[in-house]
């Protein structure tokens, strides 16, 4: 939506960014371009990487991981579906109410980030 959101991190996220940030260019970005060092890695970038790995274009996307993340978050109940879709960045389609209503739920946010990525270590047995 091209719009600013605040993403608490999990502390496996932190400990990703902490163990590859040396090799980053410098410039703030975590993945950037492969054809700007001042421009981040687009979605394009990711789903050229999904096909390089075998997957056609209706098997997976990119912006699939972020359904895939509101179906499980929402199945596994990790958190209430109203924080599941502003850690998305969705906007509440009632008109009034997304004029009124600008909660961030940084705290629920912050809960569910570290959820979502125990689960996510938990679902990696079963793949390694």
């Amino acid at each position: 939506m091209r719009r600013p959101l605040d993403v608490p991190l999990s502390k496996q996220a932190l400990d990703v960014i902490g163990e590859v940030w040396d090799l980053t260019p410098g410039n703030g970005l975590l993945l950037p371009s492969i054809r700007s060092s001042v421009k981040p890695l687009s979605e394009n970038a990711l789903n050229s990487a999904l096909r390089r790995m075998g997957y056609g274009k209706d098997e997976m996307t990119a912006h699939g991981f972020r359904s895939s993340a509101s179906t499980i978050c929402n199945e596994w109940r990790l958190a209430d579906a109203e924080v599941i879709e502003v850690a998305l960045a969705h906007q509440d389609e009632d008109d009034v109410r997304r004029v009124y209503n600008r909660a961030l739920y940084l705290k629920e946010r912050t809960v569910l980030m570290q959820r979502w990525a125990d689960l996510l270590d938990e679902f990696r047995q079963f793949v390694i």
